[in-house]
Protein backbone atom coordinates (compact mmCIF):
# COMPACT_ATOMS: atom_id res chain seq x y z
CA UNK A 1 0.00 0.00 0.00
CA UNK A 2 2.79 2.26 0.96
CA UNK A 3 4.65 1.60 -2.53
CA UNK A 4 1.44 2.85 -3.99
CA UNK A 5 0.67 5.54 -2.42
CA UNK A 6 4.75 6.87 -3.08
CA UNK A 7 4.14 5.60 -6.62
CA UNK A 8 1.08 8.17 -7.28
CA UNK A 9 3.41 10.94 -5.24
CA UNK A 10 6.33 10.70 -7.22
CA UNK A 11 3.80 10.45 -10.67
CA UNK A 12 2.04 13.67 -9.57
CA UNK A 13 5.55 15.25 -8.85
CA UNK A 14 7.01 14.48 -12.25
CA UNK A 15 4.00 15.57 -13.99
CA UNK A 16 3.96 18.86 -11.86
CA UNK A 17 7.91 19.06 -12.37
CA UNK A 18 7.29 19.10 -16.49
CA UNK A 19 4.76 21.47 -16.11
CA UNK A 20 6.57 23.76 -14.43
CA UNK A 21 9.48 23.70 -17.23
CA UNK A 22 6.67 23.91 -19.59
CA UNK A 23 5.36 27.56 -18.14
CA UNK A 24 8.80 28.73 -17.76
CA UNK A 25 9.27 27.57 -21.20
CA UNK A 26 6.20 29.83 -22.19
CA UNK A 27 7.18 32.93 -19.76
CA UNK A 28 10.45 32.82 -21.50
CA UNK A 29 8.74 33.23 -24.77
CA UNK A 30 6.58 35.93 -23.44
CA UNK A 31 9.35 37.70 -22.03
CA UNK A 32 11.06 37.66 -25.33
CA UNK A 33 8.34 38.32 -27.89
CA UNK A 34 7.46 41.85 -25.12
CA UNK A 35 11.10 42.70 -25.86
CA UNK A 36 10.99 42.40 -29.67
CA UNK A 37 7.90 44.40 -29.58
CA UNK A 38 9.82 47.23 -27.31
CA UNK A 39 12.47 47.13 -29.65
CA UNK A 40 10.37 47.33 -33.29
CA UNK A 41 8.52 50.33 -31.01
CA UNK A 42 11.72 51.83 -30.27
CA UNK A 43 12.94 51.75 -33.83
CA UNK A 44 9.57 52.97 -35.42
CA UNK A 45 9.75 55.84 -33.34
CA UNK A 46 12.79 56.71 -34.18
CA UNK A 47 12.14 56.39 -37.72
CA UNK A 48 8.98 58.63 -37.80
CA UNK A 49 11.31 61.48 -35.95
CA UNK A 50 14.06 60.56 -38.83
CA UNK A 51 11.68 61.08 -41.37
CA UNK A 52 10.22 64.03 -39.49
CA UNK A 53 13.55 65.50 -39.78
CA UNK A 54 13.88 65.32 -43.14
CA UNK A 55 10.67 66.70 -44.33
CA UNK A 56 11.79 70.39 -43.76
CA UNK A 57 14.57 69.95 -45.78
CA UNK A 58 13.66 68.38 -48.63
CA UNK A 59 10.33 70.74 -48.51
CA UNK A 60 12.94 73.46 -48.53
CA UNK A 61 15.33 72.10 -51.36
CA UNK A 62 11.90 71.54 -53.92
CA UNK A 63 10.14 74.03 -52.73
CA UNK A 64 6.60 71.71 -51.81
CA UNK A 65 4.20 72.61 -49.93
CA UNK A 66 3.35 69.53 -48.98
CA UNK A 67 5.55 66.00 -48.29
CA UNK A 68 4.99 63.05 -46.08
CA UNK A 69 2.03 64.88 -44.78
CA UNK A 70 0.75 61.05 -43.38
CA UNK A 71 3.45 61.31 -40.90
CA UNK A 72 1.60 63.59 -39.46
CA UNK A 73 -0.99 61.30 -38.16
CA UNK A 74 -0.96 59.94 -35.23
CA UNK A 75 0.32 56.54 -34.63
CA UNK A 76 -1.43 53.87 -33.26
CA UNK A 77 -0.12 52.52 -29.92
CA UNK A 78 0.92 48.75 -30.04
CA UNK A 79 -0.40 48.26 -33.66
CA UNK A 80 3.11 47.89 -34.94
CA UNK A 81 2.65 46.10 -38.14
CA UNK A 82 0.38 48.87 -39.07
CA UNK A 83 2.82 51.77 -38.27
CA UNK A 84 5.79 49.63 -39.61
CA UNK A 85 3.39 49.84 -42.84
CA UNK A 86 2.88 53.42 -42.67
CA UNK A 87 6.71 54.55 -42.15
CA UNK A 88 7.62 52.07 -44.89
CA UNK A 89 5.29 53.90 -47.17
CA UNK A 90 6.60 56.93 -45.97
CA UNK A 91 10.43 55.60 -46.10
CA UNK A 92 9.54 54.68 -50.13
CA UNK A 93 8.10 57.58 -50.74
CA UNK A 94 11.54 59.50 -49.89
CA UNK A 95 13.54 57.36 -51.47
CA UNK A 96 11.79 58.03 -54.99
CA UNK A 97 11.72 61.70 -53.92
CA UNK A 98 15.47 61.22 -54.07
CA UNK A 99 16.21 59.22 -56.75
CA UNK A 100 14.18 62.08 -58.84
CA UNK A 101 16.53 64.49 -57.22
CA UNK A 102 19.95 64.47 -57.40
CA UNK A 103 20.43 67.79 -56.00
CA UNK A 104 19.07 66.92 -52.53
CA UNK A 105 22.02 64.41 -52.27
CA UNK A 106 24.14 67.66 -51.49
CA UNK A 107 22.75 68.75 -48.19
CA UNK A 108 24.85 67.51 -45.58
CA UNK A 109 21.82 67.62 -43.16
CA UNK A 110 20.46 65.31 -44.82
CA UNK A 111 22.89 62.87 -45.89
CA UNK A 112 23.24 62.41 -42.25
CA UNK A 113 19.66 61.71 -41.67
CA UNK A 114 19.51 59.04 -44.15
CA UNK A 115 22.81 57.21 -43.01
CA UNK A 116 20.91 57.16 -39.36
CA UNK A 117 17.62 55.84 -41.35
CA UNK A 118 19.36 53.24 -42.92
CA UNK A 119 21.06 51.79 -39.68
CA UNK A 120 17.29 52.23 -37.96
CA UNK A 121 16.11 50.08 -41.07
CA UNK A 122 18.56 47.45 -40.48
CA UNK A 123 17.68 47.39 -36.90
CA UNK A 124 13.99 47.33 -37.53
CA UNK A 125 14.72 44.41 -39.77
CA UNK A 126 16.86 42.76 -37.15
CA UNK A 127 14.01 43.34 -34.23
CA UNK A 128 11.19 41.74 -36.54
CA UNK A 129 13.68 38.46 -37.64
CA UNK A 130 13.42 38.40 -33.89
CA UNK A 131 9.89 38.70 -33.18
CA UNK A 132 9.66 36.43 -35.98
CA UNK A 133 11.61 33.75 -34.22
CA UNK A 134 10.51 34.05 -31.63
CA UNK A 135 6.66 33.98 -32.58
CA UNK A 136 7.35 30.35 -34.54
CA UNK A 137 8.91 29.48 -30.77
CA UNK A 138 5.93 30.31 -29.37
CA UNK A 139 3.65 28.78 -31.55
CA UNK A 140 5.13 25.79 -31.62
CA UNK A 141 4.78 25.25 -27.88
CA UNK A 142 1.06 26.18 -28.29
CA UNK A 143 0.45 23.37 -31.02
CA UNK A 144 2.93 20.41 -29.72
CA UNK A 145 2.49 17.88 -27.09
CA UNK A 146 2.08 18.45 -24.17
CA UNK A 147 2.94 22.09 -24.23
CA UNK A 148 -0.79 22.79 -25.47
CA UNK A 149 -2.68 21.48 -22.96
CA UNK A 150 -0.99 24.20 -20.44
CA UNK A 151 -1.74 26.74 -23.74
CA UNK A 152 -5.26 25.28 -23.45
CA UNK A 153 -5.84 26.61 -19.76
CA UNK A 154 -4.02 29.86 -19.77
CA UNK A 155 -6.04 30.43 -23.19
CA UNK A 156 -2.95 30.97 -25.53
CA UNK A 157 -3.31 31.13 -28.66
CA UNK A 158 -0.79 31.25 -32.14
CA UNK A 159 0.29 34.77 -32.37
CA UNK A 160 0.78 36.53 -35.64
CA UNK A 161 3.96 37.10 -37.59
CA UNK A 162 5.25 40.39 -38.91
CA UNK A 163 5.18 38.78 -43.03
CA UNK A 164 3.86 35.78 -44.80
CA UNK A 165 7.48 34.00 -44.88
CA UNK A 166 6.96 33.23 -41.46
CA UNK A 167 4.26 31.54 -41.60
CA UNK A 168 4.32 29.66 -44.64
CA UNK A 169 7.23 28.25 -43.00
CA UNK A 170 5.43 27.63 -39.66
CA UNK A 171 2.98 25.93 -41.71
CA UNK A 172 4.67 23.82 -43.84
CA UNK A 173 7.04 22.45 -40.28
CA UNK A 174 3.11 21.48 -39.26
CA UNK A 175 2.47 19.32 -42.08
CA UNK A 176 -0.65 21.73 -43.21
Amino acid sequence: MLEIILGIIVGISIVLFVFVIINNNYQLVVIKIDKADEDIDMYLMKKQELLNRARPIIKKELKLDEFLEELDNEFEEQKNLENHNKLKSAYNELFKILDENEKLMKSESLLSILEQLNTNEENIVGAIKFYNDTVVEFNRLVVSFPSNILAFFKRYTKLEFYNNEKREIFEILNGR
